[in-house]
């Protein structure tokens, strides 16, 4: 009862379009100011590769988050056994982690219209 069709489009589209489809080690192929009137703010980590080190944090957690989630895993250690104390370091964890997700999707799919438009572009050129 829970198959996953969600990645199918995605499969369907690297597959078959892969000069359009963005792969997810790629590095953007357009200028990130590209379409925008005013000059988009560069996200930046607050937590420092010394922070995560010592942290322990694994290689997978190293995100835009990772503070949010040092704070947690801290709230966590001094409140033992009573976690639920740290539900709003939680909270503000998933949050940012839920904001980092919608980021990268939209980057994603402008990557993918701009890669399509420049296609048809070049096309009409042709």
């Amino acid at each position: 009862m829970g198959n996953d069709f969600s990645n199918i489009p995605r499969g369907f589209n690297a597959y078959f379009h892969p000069e359009i489809t963005p792969g997810p080690t790629e590095e953007p192929t357009f200028d990130p100011q590209l379409g925008f009137p005013k000059e988009r703010k560069e996200r930046v980590m607050i937590a420092t590769e010394e922070e995560m080190r010592s942290a322990k944090l694994p290689l997978e957690d190293r995100d835009y988050c990772a503070h949010l989630l040092i704070n947690f895993l801290a709230c966590r250690k001094d409140n033992w056994p009573w976690v639920v104390k740290c539900e709003h370091e939680k909270h503000e964890y998933l949050n940012c982690r839920h904001d980092d997700y919608v980021i990268r999707m939209k980057e994603y799919e402008r990557e993918r219209r701009l890669r399509v438009k420049s296609q048809k572009d070049g096309a009409v050129a042709a």
